[in-house]
């Protein structure tokens, strides 16, 4: 088999579409692979949530995203594009990232133009660092990989408070830089979407944040297809464990029990066999002791 690396720049060279769901833990690692998807993707919103219980305004360290890349690459064997904020820092602290992140199982990693402290890119209140700054940092990332196959995502969260144009116009420096992949966070609208792909179509592959509820229109992955994204939902997997988590402790705290709730859950043995517990029997048996 193809390193990790290797097999996601033939999926984005594929004319089919990319479609990588966001995972915050290994159960959801599980669950994107047992649906078929080809590649996920850790976010820094969702990782941030779960670890912390914080929203994404630049909490999580250097240390605490690659402990998670390096426990959710382990646990299925699918490409993982991850989250890597503004890179931790200036032009070095993107070489230790990328070194990292390489290391600890990432087929890729973004970093994004902010300033720091950052932000959710679908939050307002953001702004961004000059041009020749990130433009630094890109070359930095991509003097430190030892993989020539891990890809390089540039972010500009610049169109929100500086236009789409300057956007587009930033997307053409850090590809210029050096970036294998074009992140132009939050486009307001449809109109907007296609500008960017019509702008680097040919170019270099283009990555759309599908967030729900978000900035950025959802119009679904054929439709997204069609512009000439490869989408992520990062986040919608968060939300919906959310929900089910209320719902369920809704039922316990009104009924004083769970068996309203059965219904919505996946109970103790098809979740036992979702997290590999029949592997670890297996394992077990292979290496018992012969009386």
């Amino acid at each position: 088999m193809p390193r990790h690396t290797t097999r996601l720049r033939q999926l984005l060279n594929d004319p089919k579409i990319l479609v990588a769901p966001g995972a915050y833990d290994g159960t959801g690692a599980r669950l994107v692979e047992q649906l078929g998807f080809q590649a996920f993707y850790l976010s820094g919103f969702e990782t941030a949530a779960s670890i912390l219980g914080q929203p994404d305004v630049g909490y999580l360290s250097h240390t605490q995203m690659v402990e998670r890349v390096t426990a959710m690459a382990d646990v299925v064997d699918l490409p993982l594009i991850a989250d890597a904020d503004t890179g931790f820092g200036n032009p070095l602290n993107v070489r230790r990232a990328v070194i990292a992140y390489e290391r600890a199982g990432a087929a890729a990693m973004h970093i994004e133009d902010q300033t720091f402290p950052k932000r959710c890119g679908h939050m307002l209140g953001r702004e961004v660092v000059p041009v020749h700054e990130m433009v630094q940092k890109i070359k930095a990332a991509v003097d430190a990989r030892q993989d020539p196959d891990f890809v390089i995502i540039a972010r500009t969260d610049a169109r929100t408070a500086h236009g789409l144009d300057e956007a587009i116009d930033r997307g053409a420096a850090y590809h210029e830089a050096g970036a294998d992949m074009l992140f132009i966070e939050s486009p307001e609208s449809e109109e907007e979407m296609r500008r960017i792909c019509e702008a680097f179509r040919g170019t270099v592959p283009l990555l759309s944040n599908q967030v729900e509820g978000g900035r950025t229109p959802t119009p679904g992955v054929g439709v997204l297809q069609d512009m000439g994204y490869a989408p992520i939902f990062p986040v919608g997997t968060a939300f919906a464990a959310a929900k089910g988590m209320r719902d369920y402790l809704e039922v316990l705290a009104t009924a004083g029990d769970t068996r309203g709730a059965l219904g919505n859950l996946i109970l103790f043995e098809e979740f036992t066999a979702l997290i590999g517990l029949g592997e670890h029997t297996e394992l077990e048996r292979r290496y018992q002791s012969e009386q």
